[in-house]
């Protein structure tokens, strides 16, 4: 059974939620294999691997979120929606420029009446909130450097970037642009994943001014 499946792996990463929780979660992935027979929203296709790869893994990062929460290049609320899901009090800014992804999102907030999430659709570069944001996450931008440098103007001055990764390549992390460093390394441990996950924590050096 499913909920069986979540809510072990939940056990295996001491993680707690309600059991209203568990109902939105798997009710997100019920919606996003639907939309996905149409709109090819992930590659994910098994209920299982969708747990393990999209709600486990999103909500690895959960005990790492101290604020206000940009998830930048959202794609089908990764890991965002979870996030926000089992913390109703985190506020959630999805952001991604694909029509038929926002749809998606927006379909979703309005399922499940999550008041904490907000959906913009634009290009990152060219949105300019009124407010910054104490943490700005991505799970599949791609490269470091290009993550950091497009969202410099949503990050606050004391926030973070944290950048979710699998296996890590030197090469990328000596890429970070002058004026930003990494602050840490996890490792993340995802029940039933197979390979190596990170989460990179990335702040601004204030030594560089």
């Amino acid at each position: 059974m499913l909920r069986r499946f979540f809510e072990e792996g939940l056990g295996e990463m001491h993680l707690s939620l309600t059991v209203g929780m568990v109902d939105a979660m798997l009710q997100y992935l019920e919606i996003l294999q639907q939309w996905n027979k149409a709109y090819n929203l992930t590659s994910v296709r098994q209920p299982k691997e969708m747990v393990t790869r999209h709600l486990l893994d999103s909500l690895a990062i959960l005990p790492d979120i101290d604020g206000p929460l940009a998830d930048v290049g959202s794609g089908a609320g990764l890991p965002g929606l979870p996030l926000a899901i089992a913390e109703p009090q985190l506020a959630v800014t999805l952001i991604d420029s694909n029509r038929k992804r926002t749809r998606f999102l927006r379909q979703i907030v309005r399922a499940l009446a999550l008041r904490n999430v907000d959906v913009v659709e634009e290009r990152i570069e060219t949105w300019h909130p009124k407010r910054e944001f104490s943490n700005v996450v991505s799970r599949a931008f791609g490269r470091l450097n290009v993550f950091v440098q497009v969202s410099a103007h949503l990050v606050a001055h004391d926030g973070r970037w944290l950048a979710m990764k699998g296996k890590l390549v030197p090469e990328e992390l000596a890429e970070l642009p002058e004026g930003y460093r990494i602050m840490n390394v996890k490792p993340l441990e995802i029940p039933g994943l197979k390979g190596a996950r990170h989460l990179l924590f990335i702040a601004r050096n204030p030594d560089s001014a």
